[in-house]
């Protein structure tokens, strides 16, 4: 029986939060790769297929998560790939804006690791 890797995809423009993530994913068995944008991470995605799901910033210089989340959908490669939008902001509204954006699953910084661990488990 084929073990699938759980992969996840990380998109943040601050390596902080990259290596914070990173940091608990790997204790806890995932395989993390990480993006500094929206493009480097439709790259990653590209290449790699077994990218289970992507954890994305969604305050970003050149392309926000909003908008990657956008062009996620309309590309026939990605569109089924769940994404857990990742904000540090945390007001009224802001949760239902990035699910309606097209978000899986919404979590606010700083990251409590079990809500995001009760989160990933779902689409893993």
């Amino acid at each position: 029986m084929e073990v699938k890797t759980k992969k996840i995809l990380i998109i943040d423009d601050d390596s902080r939060n990259i290596f914070a993530l990173s940091a608990v994913l790997r204790a806890k068995k995932f395989t993390c790769l990480s993006a500094n944008s929206a493009k480097q991470g439709f790259d990653i995605l590209a290449e790699d297929k077994d990218i289970a799901v992507v954890l994305m910033d969604m305050m970003m210089p050149d392309m926000d998560g909003y908008q990657a989340m956008k062009k996620m959908k309309e590309d026939s490669e990605m569109k089924n790939i769940p994404v857990i939008a990742v904000t540090a902001q945390a007001m009224v509204g802001d949760r239902e804006r990035c699910l309606e954006a097209g978000a899986a699953g919404y979590i606010s910084k700083p990251v409590n690791v079990d809500e995001l661990m009760k989160q990933l488990n779902s689409y893993i």
